[in-house]
């Protein structure tokens, strides 16, 4: 029988709330240099907005105790499956091709990045339930159907780079749970082995396209070969210490793409320099190492693998971004956490900072509420 227990609370990790704030400031900043050449306040009026909401859900979130979303977490994953089944069927199309928002108005969400915090806790809940029948076939089974509902749904829209990220969290949150390499070593053969059946079958022409155009950008150079082109032209020139601040020449003379949104590390590359863009990942690195740190003093094994899915979805974004950036990903629409402009986006980064703080605050001490 469930019963709650004495309460033993620790405080804030005072470190991972501050370096959040930052990055997150650091985030506005840059983006009223990308969007200045606009003429327009509106994007640094919304992401401040989503900054100041994002911060108070943060805190919430941080003072509930974690194990209510295991509790919950059924109608966490149905309410996920039902927004992916909504943007299907009302959703209007990105920059992308990807028929991945639904727009009241002049707001617009993407159900995607919400449900990358729904997956990280009704998956972290099924990991711990199972967690000592994680190598029997029947349990891989259905931790595979736990993602491939999901996996289905994001495809038919479709966003190839979503899926990617779901998959790496899937990847992660298995071999932190003890999966054996029994499963491991035939699923990575597996992937690879139908790459290519993949490519021909499930890409769409827009994504087989930009796939070509990733390993030789000149094939198109004023069309999809363009925005990889300009992002590294532009952080070339950034050099070692960047041309300063609203000085960034691709950026403010309008030759730099989507600059506010999927090419902003090419924005700081350019503006702030080598020094500059290290800084940035050096922030983002170090929310993913309190992320991981998080997992390793968790009181439970809920508590781990969600700390462990949120710390893979930043490693993830951050990884993809700054690489296509530079030419050495292909480009997704990926945004840099808590950089890239995007209400959603950022909503989804400092929710899911607050289910880690939630964490470092429930344990260390007598777990409150319903065990996971």
């Amino acid at each position: 029988m469930k019963r709650k227990e004495n309460v033993q609370i620790r405080g804030y990790d005072s470190f991972l709330l501050a370096i959040t704030i930052i990055t997150a400031i650091v985030g506005i900043v840059v983006i009223y240099s990308a969007t200045r050449s606009m003429n327009t306040y509106s994007n640094v009026i919304v992401q401040t907005g989503a900054f100041v909401i994002g911060v108070l859900m943060m805190l919430i979130i941080s003072k509930i105790d974690y194990h209510f979303f295991g509790y919950v977490s059924m109608p966490i994953y149905a309410v996920c499956i039902l927004m992916l089944i909504a943007v299907l069927i009302v959703g209007s199309t990105g920059n992308w091709g990807a028929r991945s928002w639904i727009r009241f108005g002049p707001i617009g969400i993407q159900p995607t990045e919400i449900c990358k915090i729904g997956f990280a806790i009704t998956f972290a809940r099924h990991l711990s339930l199972t967690n000592q029948r994680i190598n029997r076939p029947l349990t891989v089974l259905l931790l595979l159907v736990h993602l491939g509902v999901l996996l289905v749904l994001i495809m038919l829209q479709p966003d190839a780079g979503s899926a990617m990220v779901f998959c790496f969290m899937f990847a992660v949150m298995v071999f932190a749970a003890g999966i054996s390499f029994k499963y491991i070593i035939p699923a990575v053969v597996g992937i690879a082995a139908s790459a290519p059946l993949a490519y021909m079958f499930l890409l769409s022409d827009y994504q087989k396209h930009r796939i070509q155009v990733f390993f030789n950008p000149e094939m198109d150079k004023l069309g999809s070969g363009y925005n990889v082109i300009q992002s590294k032209i532009a952080v070339g020139s950034g050099q070692i210490f960047g041309k300063g601040y609203l000085k960034g020449t691709q950026n403010q003379m309008g030759f730099l793409p989507t600059k506010h949104t999927d090419f902003i590390f090419s924005v700081i590359a350019e503006e702030f320099g080598f020094i500059g863009a290290l800084l940035v990942i050096l922030l983002l690195f170090l929310i993913i190492a309190r992320c991981i740190k998080a997992a390793q003093e968790a009181n439970d094994l809920f508590g781990k693998y969600m700390c462990m899915g949120i710390a893979a979805m930043l490693i993830f974004h951050t990884f993809e971004n700054a690489g296509m950036c530079i030419g050495l990903m292909p480009v997704t629409g990926i945004p840099l956490p808590f950089i890239s402009y995007g209400g959603t986006s950022l909503l989804t980064n400092m929710m899911a900072i607050g289910i880690v703080l939630s964490v470092t605050r429930h344990s260390h001490g007598t777990k409150i509420g319903y065990r996971a």
